[in-house]
């Protein structure tokens, strides 16, 4: 079996500040090195950009062009980083966290491990 894959577990996160209710998840991303890490915050920020209010499209380019490259020499640091932009009453947040990625079980009927053979799925009617 392999050994564990350093890399950086990434997510976004939106959350209604004018409720009470927790933040939910809105995608979650492995990446396997800091500029793969960043540039899926990058990607994000600059997709939704145009249909940003004003502030927030300055927090979004701000973080682009000023504070991205901490946030890649905090990565590579292995130091978790967030970056967080308010549009009309939502929050939007990205966490990106070092992780180690464990290797999975090949599917190859040789290569199954033991308790593999006690699963049986359920079949709906």
């Amino acid at each position: 079996m392999n050994k564990p894959t350093r890399g950086y577990w990434c997510e976004c996160w939106t959350q209604d500040l004018s409720m009470t209710e927790r933040a939910t998840l809105l995608a979650s991303f492995d990446a396997y090195s800091a500029p793969q890490a960043d540039r899926w915050v990058a990607i994000a920020l600059r997709t939704i950009s145009p249909a940003l209010d004003t502030d927030a499209s300055d927090q979004a380019w701000a973080w682009l062009y000023e504070e991205r490259a901490e946030t890649r020499r905090a990565l590579l640091r292995s130091e978790p980083c967030t970056v967080t932009i308010t549009h009309a009453g939502t929050r939007i947040t990205w966490t990106i966290r070092p992780a180690l990625f464990l290797p999975l079980a090949h599917r190859q009927a040789a290569e199954l491990p033991t308790c593999a053979q006690s699963f049986r799925a359920r079949h709906r009617d």
